[in-house]
């Protein structure tokens, strides 16, 4: 029997199939390593990547080919679990949620650190204080009965739906580190933990809603906010944040919530 042979003609690539999608877009990370230099600088690397792909995307491409020593924090990789929260050409976004070809792959792409809280190595940045205030609003269900229950809280849809929005914070620091004013005082609690308080403060089934807001209305808390909406702007989530900061400090003057 013969070996059938393919015809030249036959195996010709379809026209535009043979065009590679890759392109080459240059990143721009702002380095720091204790252990070498007290001072940051930008380094540039050169990726081959195809623009539908993630930042994220890039910078394993850059830690797994191009230099090991790269440092980042990421885990679920879907906009979930908040640990790559950086600033990409100059605004906080999620690594994993930022296609290339959304931020201009013709001009280098910089990424650097989130503001406001000390720079680590690389991209990785100290979480402490920011969940320090995280912990200091209570961020969980408080009620006066003591024993266990013996049946489900219930509550209305109409209750639920009025901390709706603020449930959906997954702590990933880019509000609280877009904030002016966090940046020139880390004391303040910041967007993310006024959030989360917001979350507790009006869920009908909480009791502990009067402790929180005297927590916040200490001189480091929701007084602070000057309602510059970079934290609403930076939200990855999508969460009204000014305005439940708004909601908190209504409920700290009328004590109705």
């Amino acid at each position: 029997m013969a070996t059938p042979v393919l015809d030249k003609a036959d195996s010709a690539p379809e026209p535009g199939f043979a065009d590679s999608p890759y392109i080459t877009v240059t990143f721009r990370i702002r380095r720091f390593n204790p252990e070498i230099s007290a001072e940051a600088f930008w380094d540039d690397f050169q990726v081959e990547i195809d623009p539908k792909e993630r930042v994220l995307d890039a910078l394993h491409k850059i830690k797994w080919e191009l230099d090991g020593s790269l440092t980042f924090r990421r885990s679920c990789a879907h906009g979930i679990c908040g640990s790559d929260a950086m600033r990409i050409n100059g605004k906080n976004r999620l690594a994993c949620k930022t296609l290339i070809k959304d931020i201009n792959p013709a001009k280098p792409i910089t990424v650097e650190a989130i503001k406001g809280l000390t720079v680590l190595k690389d991209l990785v940045v100290d979480m402490d204080p920011f969940f320090q205030a995280y912990r200091d609003v209570m961020p969980f269900l408080i009620t006066k009965d003591t024993n266990e229950p013996t049946r489900e809280r219930l509550q209305t849809a109409e209750d639920r739906e009025r901390f709706d929005d603020t449930t959906k914070c997954i702590l990933c620091a880019a509000c609280t580190s877009s904030c002016p004013v966090f940046w020139n005082d880390g004391q303040y609690f910041g967007p993310a933990a006024i959030v989360n308080a917001h979350r507790f403060i009006f869920d009908s089934r909480d009791e502990a809603g009067e402790q929180r807001l005297e927590i916040l209305n200490d001189r480091d808390g929701v007084w602070r906010c000057r309602t510059t909406f970079n934290c609403t702007d930076a939200c990855p989530r999508g969460i009204e944040i000014t305005k439940a900061i708004q909601e908190v400090k209504r409920a700290l003057i009328t004590r109705r919530y």
